[in-house]
């Protein structure tokens, strides 16, 4: 078992910057395909930036550039940096390693 806990969300105006932090715990190693996903009202949950390690890292079009997802395996941490926010980026962010998800967290992004 994995469990997942994420962080860092919050309400920010357009242009503005947050870090997501994602903090595993369990039957985990240094080599998870983790990535991070997102929904908004409305809409599925689509893949944000994944990171398959050892693989090239991947980031949805409408975040390239915006948005780095990075890893500490020391802390067991993934994080989602996410610079140049705008209001298209609200949603419920989710972590995801391996198979396991964490419960979201809540990004706004004021106009």
């Amino acid at each position: 078992q994995v469990q997942l806990v994420e962080s860092g969300g919050g309400l920010v105006q357009t242009g503005g910057s947050l870090r997501l932090s994602c903090l595993a715990s369990g039957n985990i190693s240094s080599g998870d395909d983790v990535g991070w996903y997102r929904q908004a009202p409305g809409k599925q949950r689509e893949l944000v930036a994944r990171d398959p390690h050892g693989g090239s890292t991947i980031y949805a079009d409408s975040v390239k550039g915006r948005f780095t997802i990075s890893r500490d395996n020391a802390k067991n941490t993934m994080y989602l940096q996410m610079n140049s926010l705008k209001p298209e980026d609200t949603a419920v962010y989710y972590c995801r390693r391996r198979l396991y998800w964490g419960q979201g967290t809540q990004v706004t992004v004021s106009s």
